[in-house]
């Protein structure tokens, strides 16, 4: 127990008034479970930490953090975007699985006013842990829906899949949260902004008409009203580009648009508030990072500190507020009870310059490619483990584990089982973390690129090669960047990719940077390879079931009547209503 005299220290050095009261109501601490901090960072290169290697950062809390537990080192987002990527961490399932997986360019929701998100259905690690008893949080981005049928329905709000409490924003960090970076819409190039108008103006009609027999002169209407549809919502957006920017408090919109500046100095002020008031029960804390996403942002305490421009700087103020995690901890006496787990979503997006050409993605390592790519770069991420007195400082694991891992690990530690009427596809990691078992439980895995397909990973038994096999690659340019310039990032639609018959193979054991593509003639196991993982796919598409697509246009587009605000239009939704806090 702290003292309040602690308490409102912190949180004055955190940059705030006192700290919320701790939860005195709570039952005594049930220490045979551990506490779960979850900390996921938005689009970090494996190749941005010190623990992974880099020389240019200084990442001195996520290092430590290395230290204390387990580093693994082939870690592995099971998709290349957040949306899908997220998805699969909370449900431990492949995200096609759950509908979060469509097959239009834009993989992710990009507005706030889309109806599209992770279905009620699905299981939620957090939801698991409510029922186990566990205090929930989610501290940052959510970007899984908010809305179905009304601007504050909330149907895919994070409550509804098992989070107490969410400070955060719902959608993801864009450009149009910038002052001076423009909007999403100046990547016509990128959104398919067409097909979404004409999708828009269909919806506002028959939402406004109601689904009835059209007459002649109703289409007439209609056929007017989406070719003006499809000029007006990129200019609609540009004139309100508040709408995308929204900071929640639970279910009430705090700040529109949100300060992003200051924005990670108030979530970890919030994760330590949450620490706090749930000190003495079990919690799990999913504190997801808004950085280092663009639009890139720091804090004034941290511009300027790296070399690697604001990025860079960004990085530093991640690794800042990891360490106030785990201070917080330790002050508390809840580090040796607490399981801490750092990732990424997906590799570094390398595509993103700013408009006066500086370079804001991140790098890496060896690794081929980046975000948006099912080459290593784009789904190869930081996982770090560590729960002191259960599991071993200082070790490195080079097996295959995934981000979908996590899922069935918080399952088992909290208590629960594992649900019986739906395919898990992540498995439980402290077997391997404890050095009970030297191989993962993953033999194969599978790489989608929106709904489709595009790789498969074997890890051979009784072998140490790991295969990996690709069905179709992006067509990357300019020529000789593994990156797509021309369309700020790879697309997976058929106009965009090259198929391979025979698919491309590598052997990440001795290729992990996938420079030789194999052949016939100079892999002896050619064959015998691509006909196993053939078999694999055969077999896992017969897992499959048919679920309805949550990334669909009709999903996707903005609609004017799901539009979140929280003041009205004639004040361009404009509020704030946090600041005492």
């Amino acid at each position: 127990m702290t003292s309040p005299w602690t308490s409102l220290l912190l949180g004055l050095l955190l940059g705030g008034g006192s700290a919320s009261p701790r939860d005195t109501s709570a039952s005594p601490r049930d220490t045979s479970r551990p506490n779960f901090v979850l900390m996921m960072v938005d689009d970090l290169g494996i190749g941005d930490l010190g623990c992974y290697g880099n020389k240019t950062l200084r990442t001195p809390n996520i290092d430590r953090l290395a230290r204390e537990g387990v580093k693994l080192t082939h870690h592995i987002a099971a998709a290349s975007l957040c949306t899908p990527s997220r998805a699969a961490f909370l449900t431990g399932r492949y995200p096609v699985r759950s509908g979060l997986a469509g097959d239009l360019r834009p993989g992710v929701f990009i507005f706030n006013a889309a109806s599209g998100g992770l279905p009620r259905e699905e299981i939620t690690l957090a939801a698991v842990a409510k029922q186990q008893g566990y205090a929930t949080a989610l501290i940052g981005k959510w970007h899984l829906g908010l809305n179905c049928e009304s601007s504050n329905d909330h149907c895919h709000h994070p409550s509804v899949h098992g989070f107490d409490y969410f400070f955060g924003i719902p959608l993801t960090n864009l450009r149009d949260c910038q002052p001076g970076q423009g909007t999403i819409f100046q990547l016509q190039k990128y959104l398919p902004y067409r097909t979404l108008g004409l999708v828009f103006g269909t919806a506002v009609v028959l939402h406004w008409c109601g689904v009835v027999p059209l007459r002649r002169r109703l289409l007439l209407v209609l056929l007017v009203l989406l070719v003006a549809a499809a000029a007006l919502l990129a200019g609609f957006i540009q004139i309100f580009p508040n709408l995308n920017c929204l900071l929640f408090r639970d279910h009430q919109i705090v700040e529109q648009p949100f300060t992003s500046e200051n924005l990670t100095q108030r979530m970890t002020r919030e994760a330590v508030d949450f620490m706090e008031r749930n000190s003495a029960r079990p919690f799990l804390l999913f504190f997801s990072f808004v950085q280092v996403h663009t639009a890139m942002f720091a804090s004034a305490a941290f511009r300027g500190t790296s070399r690697h421009g604001i990025y860079g700087d960004a990085v530093h103020e991640v690794d800042w507020s990891v360490g106030q995690v785990m201070q917080t901890l330790e002050r508390l006496q809840l580090r040796d009870d607490t399981l801490v787990y750092l990732t990424s979503d997906q590799g570094a997006h390398l595509e993103e310059v700013s408009a006066g050409g500086e370079v804001h993605g991140g790098w890496n390592g060896i690794y081929k490619a980046g975000k948006s790519t099912n080459w290593e770069g784009g789904i190869r991420v930081p996982g770090i483990v560590s729960w002191p007195g259960q599991i071993p400082e200082g070790a490195e694991i080079d097996e295959p584990t995934s981000n979908m891992d996590l899922f069935p690990t918080v399952v088992r530690l909290s208590g629960a089982e594992l649900p019986r009427d739906r395919a898990i596809d992540g498995h439980d990691l402290m077997d391997l973390l404890q050095n009970k078992v030297q191989r993962s439980s993953h033999e194969f895995l599978f790489h989608y690129c929106n709904s489709y397909l595009n790789a498969v990973r074997w890890h051979e038994p009784n072998s140490s090669s790991v295969w990996k096999a690709f069905f179709f690659t992006p067509n990357f340019h300019p020529e000789g960047r593994a990156a797509c310039f021309h369309t700020h990032v790879c697309f997976c639609t058929p106009a965009y990719v090259t198929f391979h018959d025979p698919p491309l193979l590598f052997d990440l054991s001795r290729d992990p940077a996938e420079s030789r593509a194999l052949t016939p003639d100079t892999e002896p196991n050619f064959q015998r390879v691509l006909a196993a993982m053939t078999a694999a796919v055969e077999t896992h598409r017969g897992s499959l079931e048919p679920v309805e697509s949550q990334l669909t246009a009709g999903r996707l587009m903005w609609k004017p009547w799901l539009q979140p605000c929280c003041s009205t239009l004639a004040k361009l939704c404009q509020c704030s209503h946090d600041q005492d806090r």
